[in-house]
């Protein structure tokens, strides 16, 4: 399981006539749905797993009934869980969020998101949506609070025979109580299936096109559904794009030079603010190397647990996904340097979805899930040790074997029909990459607009996982004016860094 982490390091005065008006509820199928029936919010959770401290009385929450297998619309259903923010101001419609993953819960991050969606609030109810087999809809569990410490804590030093052994024993492990707490929906999580809700979402929101922003693995829903559905696409953008035609080994080396690159770029930036874990960029590297090598000898106890190599590696790169948390990553380097491990493993903890008592969120199990499933691709122990040795080559802090070791012992089929996306004959998309993205390197970005054949592609240059919340006014202004009004950016646009 941890090198599924790993591989995981690898979410104003326009006409309304330009916006499709809203049509009435009836599926493709010419069978009428019922509307969301939105309430009161009564379980947004924090990334702590603790209630927000204050909650907008006018979000609302709802649930939507869709089929379990599509295949069979009149069999078995499952509900999928819905959060609205109503609009503020002159409504033009709703736009859904998908905020990435796969495995993010849309409920509990639009709900944090909202100050930063101010501006769209402004003009559009603002949706999302926990995906099938994430959290509420069907969340894929695979095990106990301390099966899930086990997993997420295993080290990846040394890459020898007995943690390559040790692996492919927890890979299997996981998999088997994957099967055995949520087989039922393991077949049904694909991004085919996910697309198919969406257009169900739109329907039930009354809108004759689907206004749609996601974000990373949103990325992939969003094509997928402009593929499906080309003449349901209204406004489009996707941020931090995946290709999803690159293969595992593909995906793993692409992603460990992304988080390689950012943590250079850290290194820098903090000996450039006199760094407290070293004096100048190869010093500070060493220090965190030999920090590594000491937890695959003797982990550092962080109250009844314990900070592993494996949690601790977790840890930077969870926090070299924004460069507004540089300065607690620094922090909490320089203490674990001092045997104090708190720090980092809060980091490793906010990204496996650790909560305080102990339990976990869907966020480790639902992306296994939804990736094995959206791939036929099986590789051998061969192709394994390959990618791997190549990653470590990349980076030996982030060098792993990516997600194909955990897929190999999938007990659900995989498909390739996600990994070919076109949107031939759909609205205009915009596509938005970011140079210093370490989970969704920027050479996808120009790939993935070339596959999506209305795409158009905005450059962003700062660091950062994500574009749109990064900071950057421009890469705002450019994605509200297209949100809002409609005007597609100029072919070519560049927004410097935040």
């Amino acid at each position: 399981m941890r090198r599924v982490l790993a591989a995981t390091l690898l979410l104003a005065a326009a006409g309304c006539s330009s916006v499709p008006a809203a049509e009435p509820a009836t599926e493709s199928g010419g069978g009428s749905l019922a509307p969301v029936e939105w309430g009161p919010c009564t379980d947004i959770k924090r990334p702590d797993g603790e209630p927000p401290a204050r909650q907008d009385a006018s979000v609302r929450c709802g649930k939507l009934e869709v089929p379990l297998d599509y295949a069979q619309p009149a069999g078995e259903t499952i509900d999928l869980a819905l959060i609205k923010l109503p609009a503020t101001g002159q409504r033009l419609g709703s736009v859904v969020f998908n905020f990435g993953g796969p495995g993010a819960s849309g409920v509990d991050t639009l709900d944090q998101a909202a100050k930063a969606l101010t501006t769209l609030r402004a003009r559009y109810d603002l949706i999302s949506f926990d995906p099938r087999g994430v959290e509420r809809s069907s969340g894929v569990r695979c095990g106990s609070g301390a099966d899930m410490d086990r997993f997420t804590s295993l080290d990846t030093l040394p890459p020898n025979e007995e943690t390559h052994q040790q692996s492919e024993a927890a890979n299997k492990e996981f998999a088997a109580l994957c099967q055995k707490n949520s087989g039922k929906i393991l077949p049904y999580v694909g991004t085919v299936n996910a697309a198919r809700d969406l257009d169900r979402i739109r329907t039930a929101l009354g809108e004759a096109k689907l206004n749609y922003v996601g974000m990373s693995y949103g990325t992939q829903l969003g094509g997928v559904y402009a593929t499906q559905f080309p003449q349901k696409v209204g406004r489009m953008v996707l941020d931090a794009p995946l290709d999803p035609t690159v293969t595992f080994e593909q995906r793993t080396l692409a992603q460990t030079r992304g988080f390689q690159q950012a943590y250079e770029s850290f290194l820098k930036a903090c000996v450039k603010n006199s760094c407290t874990i070293g004096r100048d960029p190869a010093t500070a590297n060493a220090n965190v190397e030999n920090l590594m090598n000491e937890l695959t000898a003797k982990p550092l106890k962080v109250g009844n647990r314990d900070l592993t190599q494996g949690l601790a590696s977790t840890g930077v790169a969870a926090a070299l996904y924004s460069e507004m948390t540089w300065p607690f990553l620094e922090q909490a380097l320089s203490d674990a340097l001092k045997g104090k491990g708190g720090a980092l493993m809060y980091l490793a903890d906010s990204y496996t979805g650790r909560k305080p008592d102990g339990t976990y969120s869907t966020q480790m199990t639902s992306f296994p899930a939804i990736t094995c499933v959206d791939t036929a691709e099986r590789p051998t122990p061969a192709e394994l040790r390959r990618t791997e040795q190549a990653a470590l080559r990349i980076s030996p802090l982030f060098g792993s074997e990516g997600s194909g070791g955990l897929c190999r012992v999938w007990p659900a089929k995989g498909s390739d029909q996600a990994r070919h996306v076109n949107a031939t004959g759909s609205a205009p998309i915009v596509v938005v990459g970011g140079r210093g993205d370490p989970a969704t390197p920027y050479e996808w970005a120009p790939r993935l607009t070339a596959q999506l054949k209305t795409a158009t592609l905005v450059t962003y240059m700062g660091e950062g996982h994500g574009a749109y919340l990064s900071g950057s006014k421009c890469v705002q202004g450019l994605v509200d004016a297209y949100m809002i009004d409609g005007k597609v950016p100029e072919k070519g646009a560049t927004c410097p860094a935040a």
